[in-house]
């Protein structure tokens, strides 16, 4: 196939375009830096907002993937929250002009979305039929609210587009689990490594997650399952509260005690890294109902087991 990745540049375009170009098939990344090299990819320039002579791309094309989007790993000030919103929703809007205006428009879009559009949840584990979309809960940060709104508008823009041939999914993700920088499982792996890969806030909160190889593979399952379109949701079918996940990943790392952490001390700690507490404290129990549902099964669906593979794969090497 011939694959065309927006906003490709990042962890996962990185990781994806890898595997996909390894498989056997054509990726072309789309960035807005001009001279930005992907290892298995042809870059081309787009500005990320308005259809230009990128659009040729993707006619006769027989997939788009797109992941642009600025990171949320950031403090959420008014300025950087805007940031999210446009560069999402433009992005999304000018892939769906481009696909509508294709002569031979892609078969399939699959377009990112987040696992962040569910409700804030301890006991119900959200699938695509029954999950809760988040919003005004009680007792959170009611700025919690405005990622639910970035995703939900993210969604829309795909949803809006007038694109019939094509048929269109919304990747709803959790965090992928890859070793590199970049990624969430960098951070937490040199937490537990120092000594502070503790719960944060009690945790009691859901980490939903996948681990890459599974992200790849789900990805590779989207793009041929033609009866699959709407919302799906990549995340492993056992998501844990995080004070069992990080038990996990210090058992992982051989590291037998984790200093726990403070909601006061995790605001620091995020003032500091340039980051926001919702990234840590929102209680994200997502389930891949669909996925499942359609056959698909994971190579690495239990924790301890997919931390002790990205704790190997982490490892510097040896002499």
């Amino acid at each position: 196939m011939k694959i065309v990745i927006p906003g490709g540049t990042g962890h996962l375009g990185v990781l994806l375009s890898g595997a996909l170009a390894g498989a056997g098939h054509e990726v072309v990344v789309l960035s807005r830096h001009a001279g930005t090299r992907v290892p298995g990819a042809r870059t081309v320039l787009w500005d990320g907002r308005t259809a230009g002579a990128w659009a040729a791309e993707l006619d006769g094309v027989d997939a788009v993937i797109n992941l642009a989007g600025r990171s949320v790993n950031c403090r959420y000030t008014k300025e950087n929250l805007r940031q999210m919103m446009d560069s999402r929703v433009e992005s999304a809007t000018a892939v769906g002009t481009a696909v509508a205006a294709a002569a031979r428009p892609p078969k399939v879009w699959l377009q990112m979305s987040t696992a962040t559009i569910y409700a804030h949840s301890f006991d119900h584990a959200n699938d695509e039929a029954t999950g809760v979309i988040g919003g005004g809960e009680p007792g959170v940060p009611a700025y919690w609210g405005f990622s639910v709104d970035i995703a939900r508008n993210w969604e829309n823009a795909q949803l809006a587009a007038e694109t019939p041939a094509t048929r269109k999914v919304a990747l709803r993700t959790s965090m992928v689990m890859a070793p590199g920088r970049g990624g969430p499982f960098d951070t937490l792996w040199r937490l537990a490594r120092s000594g502070l890969g503790g719960p944060v806030a009690g945790g009691r909160q859901y980490m939903s997650w996948i681990h890459d190889r599974d992200f790849v593979r789900a990805v590779k399952f989207l793009l041929v399952g033609d009866d699959l379109a709407g919302p799906v949701n990549l995340a492993s079918p056992n998501p844990l509260p995080m004070r069992a996940f990080m038990a996990g990943l210090r058992q992982a790392v051989g590291v037998r005690v984790g200093l726990p952490a403070a909601r006061w001390m995790a605001e620091i700690g995020a003032f500091v890294a340039r980051s926001d507490t919702e990234l840590l404290l929102k209680s994200r129990r997502v389930v891949p109902g669909r996925l499942v549902d359609a056959g698909f099964t994971f190579d690495l669906p239990e924790w301890l087991d997919a931390a002790r593979d990205l704790v190997a794969r982490s490892r510097p090497p040896g002499p």
